[in-house]
């Protein structure tokens, strides 16, 4: 009888006891989060509550399976599952913590702060700290792990001996993944790229999407995903549009008619742009900046607080101006002539020295 209440008591206090203080810290949080609404932390450290759970029952296992006596033959295989399963749920509540932590300070950062670009920023350093964070945790937990075995930590001694050489070798075949780790870090804290800028890359305009320590993402106007590898932003030029201030200088080019009346352009501007609520009203121009034998180059010159603002400026204006030019000025608009070509006015070709001298020789003949 003993042999049977004695596992049954030990199990089952330990799961009885962890969820009786899961529960209690729950309950805890629930109150700090009540009494502190602005601080997203308590709600967030309670998403870790599965691991919490785990990492208490799992120790208490570990602690008391000795008191158990069950299966003594299996004593070992055992006791280090529970170990490992302690290290695996204790790795993935750090993870937790630390992304709660890290975001709570993230979310205080962004509300004191109004500059969207110093918040944006400090996210993509946030996000890829994070990542660094996890990778450096689930590496300590796997190696934990590994050690747990007598086989393992035999082979220690061999596998320091050999890391000096393994570690040239690595280097040299992991050579552009390196440099894509260390370009996501400079790009991290150099402040080159961040998420949500408005970049040009290979002619193609997008949004930040997202930043890892390997590869990024841009987001085009039509909802393409273009990934690339960290290392291009850190070895080729590209365009950031929200590098600094994010307000922006936009042009609109037109191609018409010598006639076309340039000074009424300029009237018509102003008036489309005062109906326009993307414009910032800092700055507006019309100037001829070209001439062809055919078509004269007009550009305007419009401003707008950002990049999705200066497209819908550029766009209004090209179509309202066009549409007023065809209605109340068609004769600017560029056109093709195919009427007969004039003609030279006509001219009576020069005589020669043969006709003139038959001219004067006839009459003297005829007196004779």
């Amino acid at each position: 009888m003993e042999n049977v209440l004695r596992p049954l008591i030990v199990v089952g206090s330990s799961v009885l006891l962890t969820l009786a203080l899961g529960w209690a810290t729950d309950r805890l949080l629930r109150k700090a989060d009540e009494r502190n609404p602005d601080s997203p932390l308590w709600e967030l450290l309670r998403r870790g509550r599965i691991p919490y759970q785990l990492v208490l029952c799992a120790a208490l296992l570990r602690g008391s399976y000795d008191q158990a006596q069950l299966s003594p033959e299996h004593h070992t295989g055992i006791g280090r599952g529970l170990t490992l399963v302690l290290i695996g749920s204790a790795a993935w509540l750090v993870i937790r913590i630390a992304a709660a932590v890290v975001e709570t300070s993230y979310s205080r950062y962004a509300r004191v702060h109004r500059d969207a670009a110093r918040v944006r920023r400090v996210r993509t350093q946030v996000e890829l700290i994070m990542r660094v964070v996890s990778a450096v945790v689930i590496v300590m937990a796997i190696a934990s792990m590994l050690l747990t075995f007598p086989a393992m930590r035999a082979a220690g001694a061999s596998l320091l001996a050999s890391a000096g050489i393994v570690g040239i070798v690595a280097g040299v075949a992991a050579q552009s993944t390196l440099s894509n780790l260390f370009a996501g870090l400079q790009i991290a804290f150099g402040d080159m790229v961040r998420i949500g800028d408005t970049v040009v890359v290979d002619g193609e305009w997008g949004t930040v999407d997202e930043i890892t320590l390997t590869f990024l993402t841009v987001r085009t106007w039509d909802e393409r995903r273009i990934t690339m590898p960290v290392s291009y932003f850190t070895s080729k030029p590209f365009e950031n549009w929200s590098r600094g201030t994010p307000q922006m200088t936009g042009t609109v080019y037109w191609y018409l008619d010598h006639s076309a009346p340039v000074g009424a352009m300029r009237e018509k501007l102003r008036d489309i742009l005062r109906t326009c609520p993307a414009w910032d009203g800092r700055a507006a121009g019309l100037q001829v900046t070209d001439t062809t034998p055919n078509t004269v180059q007009v550009r305007a010159l419009v401003t707008a607080k950002d990049a999705d603002d200066i497209w819908t400026v550029r766009v209004t204006v090209r179509e309202q101006m066009i549409s007023w030019l065809s209605e109340e000025h068609p004769y600017a608009l560029p056109r093709v002539n195919t009427s007969d070509a004039v003609l030279p006015p006509y001219r009576v070709p020069s005589p020669d020295r043969a006709s003139l001298r038959k001219a004067y020789e006839f009459p003297r003949t005829g007196r004779g």
